[in-house]
């Protein structure tokens, strides 16, 4: 039985929708005061009112937004136990047509945003005494490829870099920094992508079947645990096997 994360304030980024908003519900539904960030107002203040979190609307490739969000949590639950630095965006454009702006775009908010989001909950986290960075990275970029995200590729390993010497900058003030690497994960968006999509994902799984939001919620929540104390600067891999077979005829011949 791990220690209970009820009563700790915790601050998921990019936590309207998705995998953040998974993360979200993980923490909510297990006792945590729950600040959640996002661009999107509207979608923003759904999801507040579903989980019963707080809603900052923020732009995490801005430090003063960072900041601001930060604040709010501290005002609303006195500090910041857990961050779930999560929000990243994943447009797609193949290497041939890659524009400046669209490489500045993704790693503002997946390395800049992961960067700026823990400086701004440092102290909060320092005064707690017990503090928990979370990121959310992929297994695209650190482990796999593929066609159209060699940007978005690069900025999850980027943020694997920034991990490994931040958790030992921060181990002093006993703050944990690791990363969560999600896999397939169904989310909002793959119902658009038709019933032939998602098969052809599956197919490719050794566990038959596409990831949950609540897969990486889970993932993160034991990270945050005091059980997992002993455990910085490294990586979860949370894929159903995903990243084990060296071609798809490997799980054909289960």
């Amino acid at each position: 039985m791990f220690t209970s994360v009820a009563g700790l304030s915790v601050l998921v980024t990019g936590g309207s929708k998705g995998i953040g908003k998974g993360i979200a519900r993980v923490f909510a539904q297990s006792g945590a005061h729950v600040t959640i960030v996002g661009r999107d107002p509207q979608t923003l203040a759904g999801t507040a009112d579903e989980l019963g979190a707080v809603g900052v609307v923020a732009d995490v490739s801005r430090p003063e937004d960072c900041r601001r969000a930060a604040d709010t949590a501290v005002e609303r639950f006195g500090g910041i136990d857990v961050l779930c630095a999560n929000a990243g965006v994943f447009p797609e454009a193949r290497l041939a047509d890659l524009t400046e702006a669209e490489v500045d775009a993704v790693f503002g908010v997946n390395v800049k945003g992961t960067m700026f989001s823990v400086q701004a909950c440092l102290p909060a986290l320092t005064a707690s005494g017990r503090g928990r960075v979370i990121l959310t990275s992929s297994i695209t970029g650190p482990i796999t490829g593929f066609p159209g995200w060699s940007h978005y590729g690069a900025s999850k390993a980027a943020q694997l870099g920034f991990l490994r010497t931040a958790a030992i900058e921060l181990a002093a003030q006993r703050i944990t920094v690791n990363a969560v690497l999600p896999g397939n994960i169904a989310t909002e968006g793959l119902a658009t992508m038709g019933p032939e999509y998602r098969a052809a994902m599956e197919a490719s799984i050794p566990l038959g079947r596409l990831g949950e939001v609540a897969d990486i919620g889970n993932a993160c929540l034991f990270l945050a645990s005091l059980e997992a104390g002993y455990i910085t600067g490294q990586t979860l891999v949370v894929d159903g096997g995903q990243v084990l077979p060296e071609s798809l005829s490997a799980v054909d011949s289960r």
